[in-house]
């Protein structure tokens, strides 16, 4: 194909391209030979045919979208219709309206990666609306508020979706944000005040513990501390620019008064050790005690024994446990052979076991009577059943007058 075929020159230089329509006028050329002429307007043909195929490349390749490559189409078939060039220009409009399927398929392909990406995105968005309305619902005061920043931040990363699917999930998801916002302020508005009440309370504590830490009523004064720390206990934490603070004055005012009061103690078991001595040697005797070989006189030494007990006086404190159960357990033998003994001589148990063998006696002679009677008349059966009662009478018989000689002993 040569460029004849696609134009002509005239003798005064105006050249021509030819088209399906006929031929048209494309400028002149009064200078130079036809050749040069046709061979000028061929290469703006072919600048044509260069900037068509490049586009062709650039739409095959999708780096332009539908639309922007539509409008370039647009823009460069313009150009080739009413090109000032010699060639085949409607080949070049040809090829550029055979790029509308393309454009078609890949509006189709970006429509269904919308929609794809509008589906992800909308499923993305409702779980992170159910995340942020557990924590609005949630008391995580201290990572919650730093999980729903992250939240928005991944919200604001997704792409929109419809308008009013988009507008109805952030309506949820800014109501539990707000939400937990007013009840995150609202908890630490009370425990801010209730911080502040505490710190009233711990400061009076504080006071009333510096003023207790000089006493020397140990009993007395160690119960008030007690209460106290029951008191501070219960008061709940402070500020923390002032809790610790508060509790180191509490502390050092008992720790004045109990270690005051463990030096005291610590010099009164020093003095004590002599009558811890003595109780000790009225121990041994005590335990020495056999109530059992006579009661009365154990009685009268475990009284006498109990009298230089407590003439002994106090004790340490160390022993005074051991020595004081060593004591209780002299006095609990003795105790328990007198209650034996009272349980064996007990009149009224005594008169009922009695009338139990009186009862059993009657008794037993009757059978023994009738059983007589039986074996006289014959009747086999009849002295069968009362020999047994009357083995079973004289069983019980011999038990009641074991248990008359027990209570009578």
């Amino acid at each position: 194909m040569t460029s004849d075929e696609w134009g002509r020159v005239a003798e005064d230089g105006t050249v021509f391209v030819r088209t399906a329509d006929g031929e048209r006028t494309v400028g002149q050329y009064p200078e130079g030979t036809p050749e040069q002429a046709l061979e000028f307007y061929t290469k703006r043909y072919d600048a044509l045919a260069l900037e068509v195929q490049l586009l062709e490349q650039r739409v095959n390749a999708a780096v332009l979208s539908p639309d922007e490559a539509a409008t370039a189409i647009k823009g460069v078939r313009a150009q080739v219709v009413e090109a000032n060039a010699v060639g085949d220009l409607a080949s070049l409009a040809g090829r550029l309206d055979s790029l509308s399927p393309v454009l078609a398929t890949q509006r189709k392909a970006r429509k269904e990666e919308r929609a794809k990406k509008a589906a992800e995105s909308k499923t993305a968005k409702e779980a992170l609306v159910a995340q942020a309305e557990k924590l609005g619902d949630s008391n995580d005061w201290r990572n919650g508020a730093n999980r729903l920043r992250e939240l928005l931040d991944e919200w604001k990363a997704l792409p929109r979706i419809d308008r009013a699917s988009d507008d109805a999930l952030w309506r949820r998801f800014s109501t539990a944000r707000t939400n937990y916002t007013r009840r995150r302020k609202s908890h630490f508005a009370e425990q801010h005040e209730q911080r502040e009440g505490a710190k009233g309370i711990k400061e009076r504590l504080a006071k009333e513990a510096e003023a207790l830490a000089s006493s020397t009523e140990w009993g007395p004064t160690s119960g008030a501390f007690r209460e106290l720390m029951r008191q501070w206990k219960a008061a709940g934490p402070a500020p923390r620019d002032v809790e610790e603070k508060l509790w180191q004055r509490f502390r050092g005012a008992q720790d004045t008064f109990f270690g005051a009061r463990d030096t005291a103690q610590a010099e009164q078991d020093k003095e004590f050790a002599a009558n811890a001595e003595v109780k000790e040697a009225l121990l041994v005797e005590a335990e020495a005690l056999e109530p059992a070989k006579g009661l009365d006189a154990a009685k009268k030494a475990v009284r006498d024994i109990a009298d230089r007990w407590e003439a002994a006086g106090k004790v340490p404190r160390d022993k005074m446990k051991d020595l004081e159960g060593r004591m209780r357990a002299a006095e609990e033998k003795i105790r328990a052979v007198e209650d034996d003994q009272w349980r064996r001589t007990d009149p009224e148990k005594t008169a009922r076991a009695d009338d139990m063998v009186t009862k059993l006696e009657t008794a037993i002679a009757e059978i023994q009577s009738d059983l007589d009677a039986a074996r006289a008349a014959g009747n086999e059966k009849a002295a069968k059943d009362l020999e047994d009662n009357l083995a079973s009478r004289q069983s019980f018989l011999d038990m009641a007058k074991q248990a008359s000689a027990d209570y009578s002993g």
